[in-house]
């Protein structure tokens, strides 16, 4: 033990912590850029000279489907131009002639006007653009900026008639959060060519600028300027790193209005026309959450505007590793004196942040204070012996934290390997949410009793959980009367699916078995439903760092929670996702539901239900599910009056299990025999609700 806290080792990890920042692999990058955002986050606001027009859900309400015809867009223009707006940014990719033939009338409107439109860097050429506006001093240093193989642009009609054009293209950091914009960028099949960024292009028509002035040095971009005011050669000096990069300063404010319903008046404001309706257009990942294109070009615009020069020196990461080496040799050299080490580190870790807070409010420097805290930190508990504390601690929080959420066994194996759940993976596993059915004549039941009714939901809860933990599944969370849990993590499981259906069809016989318990005491009837879906999830502890869990994110999940939300509307006790039917069709009698769009999704597929099938029915019940196919068929080729007839007649099939369904299906048929249904339907049902 003593040679563990002694010091020596303790510089061997401040040599190692010091290497490692200094090379700043991507997860400590990612880290540090967090602390980053929450400078540059939590500004006071400053309100701005921008106005973002959305074309949002009820802009499409009132003009019909997305894309608009051309002459619509044209009206959108002189509407925000009548309003006497500066500068139109017309955020709308048409690289292609507008299959209504308005094309002309566009171009007509945009030639009057002083309109702005994007540019997308690709791997192929589509439209060649106009010769940008940019002065390049320095041009044989142009290597360092970011080059891409292609260029899609608008067609000639637009891009003749616009203003100015620019790049939209967009850098994510490590974590896939934008952060920084770059200002120019050169597109290879152009050569001599440097493109300007929608933002720097927009200043520059805004202002009427002929050109944007840049500069190049060996050691990267040292000046971006343009003219601010010809009468007094004012110019506006564009902050950049040295790849051309401008850091978003989120402070900037700007309006957010629709499309639909513009204000009485824009007039001298930037005003940048951007896509957000739902199914269109999908937001970007930022420092302040997702946020839609236009935003972030009226955040990144507002920068260029009023200057704000957020900036990190290249340099600036040697002095902060030398920073944090001073402190920990400080820390180890005082360890030797408890009270005075423990002093010492509270005072170093609680001045490094404060001091980075000033810099970036004063002087708007960006200086990373994770580094030299988590080398603190680390220092500080390997010379005190915290480390094996935290040992012990961590795995009694693990024993603590699942006993009841899995297995014994499986709460074994997490201690003994906490990587398990502490290192997050992307794999292929099963996951089920579960709902009571019917709580409110059971909360009427109890009326203000709460004890009696956390007693009954307690029963029903160890009913509906002890079929899980028989098959070393992983109770995620339990939320009210609903839970969700998954087979296949942590603990492998290569038949995930088939389990997770066979524990569904117990979870509902449990339930049964606990109802006849009820009733015999004259308590209420409880009744559960579920939805399953198999596929790859992201899965490991999430969180904030206070508080944080095991969970599992990813499309199959929200799929899995869509099914189970759509139980009641097709009367039924479980719904499989196609994805797990398709593993376990020859294992469970499944009977086919519907070809459902869920809500939030592009594209529909199968949904199925896993009847519970007694030997003695197994014979009769395959007959019925003809008959069930062939109604199915009849509804697909839009004989729904025939399908009715069949639905009415196969009432009692299945044990009655299928009757609420066929009900439901009925009234489905009618309200598709007044609807327009293309010849080669697919029968495809897209759902409005979740």
């Amino acid at each position: 033990m003593k040679k563990l806290l002694s010091p020596w080792w303790a510089l061997i990890t401040l040599g190692f912590l010091a290497y490692t920042f200094l090379q700043n692999p991507a997860f400590i990058e990612s880290i540090k850029l967090r602390y980053f955002d929450s400078l540059i986050v939590n500004q006071e606001p400053v309100q701005n000279n921008i106005v973002v027009a959305e074309i949002d859900d009820a802009t499409l309400q009132k003009y019909g489907q997305y894309p608009f015809p051309r002459d619509l867009y044209a009206e959108i223009i002189q509407s925000i131009a009548d309003k006497k707006a500066s500068t139109i940014v017309f955020n709308v990719m048409m690289p292609e002639t507008d299959r209504f033939g308005k094309d002309d009338a566009l171009a007509e409107t945009m030639s009057k006007h002083r309109v702005v439109v994007p540019l997308r860097p690709d791997f192929t050429v589509v439209n060649p653009p106009l010769a940008p506006k940019v002065n390049v001093v320095g041009v044989e240093n142009a290597g360092i900026l970011q080059a891409y193989p292609g260029l899609i642009n608008n067609i000639p009609e637009v891009e003749d008639n616009a203003a100015g054009s620019g790049i939209v293209g967009v850098e994510p950091e490590v974590d896939g959060v934008v952060r920084r914009i770059p200002n120019i960028a050169i597109i290879q099949p152009f050569e001599g060519f440097v493109f300007p960024s929608l933002a720097l292009e927009a200043l520059r028509v805004d202002s009427n600028a002929k050109s944007i002035d840049v500069q190049i040095s060996p050691y990267g971009v040292t000046m971006f300027r343009m003219l601010k005011d010809f009468r007094t050669r004012e110019f506006y000096y564009i902050p950049v790193d040295s790849e051309g990069r401008t850091w978003i300063d989120w402070a900037q404010k700007n309006e957010t209005v629709s499309v639909s319903n513009l204000p009485d008046s824009l007039e001298g404001k930037i005003v940048i026309v951007d896509v957000t309706a739902r199914g269109v257009a999908n937001p970007v990942a930022t420092a302040t959450g997702g946020e839609f294109a236009g935003t972030v070009q009226a955040a990144m615009l507002g920068t260029m505007i009023n200057g704000t020069n957020i900036q990190r020196p290249a340099e600036i990461a040697l002095y902060e590793v030398l920073g944090l080496l001073a402190g920990g040799l400080l820390l180890i050299l005082l360890s030797r004196w408890m009270l005075v080490g423990l002093g010492a580190t509270v005072v170093l870790i609680g001045g490094t942040i404060p001091a980075s807070m000033y810099l970036f409010q004063t002087e708007k420097l960006l200086v990373d204070v994770t580094a030299p805290v988590i080398t603190l930190v680390l220092i500080a508990l390997q010379v005190y012996g915290i480390k094996f504390v935290r040992e012990f601690l961590e795995k009694q929080a693990i024993k603590k934290q699942f006993a009841g959420y899995c297995s014994p066994e499986v709460v074994k194996m997490l201690q003994e390997d906490p990587d398990l759940i502490k290192k997050g993976v992307k794999k292929d596993v099963s996951v089920m949410f579960s709902d009571l059915r019917g709580f409110t004549p059971i909360g009427d039941h109890y009326g203000d009793d709460v004890k009696g009714l956390g007693d009954y939901m307690n029963g029903y809860m160890d009913s509906i959980t002890k079929p899980i933990l028989e098959k070393n599944g992983m109770v995620i969370k339990y939320v009210g009367d609903a839970s969700m849990h998954i087979h296949g993590a942590p603990i492998d499981d290569p038949n995930h699916a088939h389990t997770i259906v066979e524990v569904g069809l117990k979870m509902l016989d449990a339930v049964d078995a606990y109802t006849k318990e009820a009733e015999a005491k004259g308590l209420p009837p409880a009744a559960m439903g579920f939805g399953v879906n198999s596929g790859k999830g992201f899965i490991g502890e999430m969180g904030s760092s206070a508080r944080h869990s095991y969970d599992i994110l990813g499309d199959m999940v929200s799929v899995a929670a869509r099914l189970e939300a759509r139980c009641k509307a097709y009367g039924m006790l479980c719904i499989i996702g196609n994805e797990t039917y398709k593993r376990t069709k020859d294992d469970f009698f499944y009977l086919f539901l519907d070809n459902l769009q869920p809500k939030g999704k592009s594209t529909p597929d199968f949904i199925w239900t896993a009847l519970r099938v007694k030997c003695a029915d197994a014979t009769e019940y395959d007959d019925h599910r003809v008959e069930h196919e062939k109604m199915h068929e009849l509804y697909k080729a839009q004989k729904f009056d025939q399908a009715i007839k069949m639905c009415k007649s196969m009432k009692g099939n299945f044990g009655g299990q299928m009757d609420k369904y066929y009900d439901i299906w009925v009234e489905r048929c009618e309200l598709m025999k007044t609807q327009k249904l293309p010849k080669d339907w697919n029968g495809a049902f897209v759902a409005t609700e979740k």
